[in-house]
This record gives structure tokens, C-alpha cells and sequence, in this order.
């Protein structure tokens, strides 16, 4: 489960990267749109709760690997959407999902 669990969490977060970087440069425009960035984010932070819970659970490092991107997550909403910051705080959990995948993705 924790391998299904932090692949999604993962890929989530690449896609919601991959989306808010199209929106800073001009490829997509969201503004009617806004919504789904904050669904893509709120998907990120559940499935990463998720898979943090199931790591625990299941007594699976590649799990545990997810805490650190816990503090950007919870931190993300209030920061502000100044483009700097945002990219900096958001791009700043992007360690703990690499670890993870490269955890769960070798123990098996």
C-alpha cells in the first residue's frame, strides 16, 4: 500500500509543479481555471498525509521519507502567491518525494 500511496502523492505533486510552472509562464492561462491548482494541491497534501500514515502504519521508510515535504504543504496556503516564494517553498518538498520514490521503489 505505501508503494501505491507515495508513487501518488509523487506524481500528484510533479503534476501540480508541472501546471503551476505552465500558469508563471504564460503557457496556461488559469484565471478562469484557478480552482484547479488548488485541487491538484489539495490531492498533493492528502495522498502525502496518506502515504506518510500508511509508511507508519506499515513500518515502511520510503513513507517516513514524505515527512519533511509535510512543512512545505502545511506551510504553502499562507505564503502567498508571489511567484518567488512560492516556487521556492513549493520546489523545497520536492527532496522528500525523490527520496521516497527512490526508498519504495528499491526495496522491492
Amino acid at each position: 500500500m505505501t508503494r501505491t500511496l507515495v508513487t501518488a502523492a509523487a506524481t500528484s505533486y510533479v503534476v501540480n509543479a508541472a501546471f503551476g510552472t505552465a500558469v508563471a509562464a504564460g503557457v496556461v492561462d488559469n484565471s478562469r481555471i484557478r480552482w484547479v491548482h488548488h485541487a491538484l494541491f489539495t490531492a498533493t497534501a492528502s495522498l502525502t498525509v496518506i502515504a506518510v500514515a500508511a509508511g507508519v502504519l506499515e513500518r515502511r521508510p520510503a513513507g517516513l521519507a514524505l515527512l519533511p515535504a509535510l512543512g512545505p504543504l502545511a506551510v504553502l496556503p499562507y505564503a502567498g502567491g508571489r511567484l518567488r516564494r512560492h516556487a521556492v517553498l513549493a520546489g523545497s518538498a520536492a527532496p522528500a518525494y525523490a527520496a521516497a520514490l527512490v526508498s519504495v521503489w528499491r526495496s522491492h
